[in-house]
């Protein structure tokens, strides 16, 4: 299993990056696979999921903001951020848990300037 995250870099405040998550695993469409992030000095937090069947879930400081979709066919996993804050700047990574494994991508760096 591995994970790629991409998409990073800077922004305005106010202005909008999507990220992107590829991932190499047999039976994408029945993995649920979450975007988790980690801001300097602070612990690593969940933001959101795409189920593998259902509603998406996102953390309440970025719902309404963020959109969590998935490509089933390109197995990739997006996240549309929009109304960015610099409180939004940390380290993006994207994870899977299955089987009592977790794996993780290497992460991509998103920065909000104000």
């Amino acid at each position: 299993v591995q994970l790629q995250a991409y998409g990073g870099g800077l922004a305005q405040t106010g202005g909008s990056l999507r990220l992107s998550c590829a991932v190499s695993a047999p039976n994408f469409n029945f993995l649920a696979v979450n975007w988790f992030r980690q801001a300097a000095g602070k612990e690593r937090e969940w933001v959101a999921q795409s189920p593998e069947r259902g509603i998406p879930d996102y953390e309440l400081s970025v719902k309404g903001r963020f959109t969590i979709s998935r490509d089933n066919a390109k197995k990739i996993v997006y996240l549309q951020m929009s109304s960015l804050t610099p409180e939004d700047t940390a380290v993006y990574y994207c994870m899977i848990h299955r089987g009592g494994v977790t794996s993780w991508g290497q992460g991509t760096l998103v920065t909000v300037s104000s």
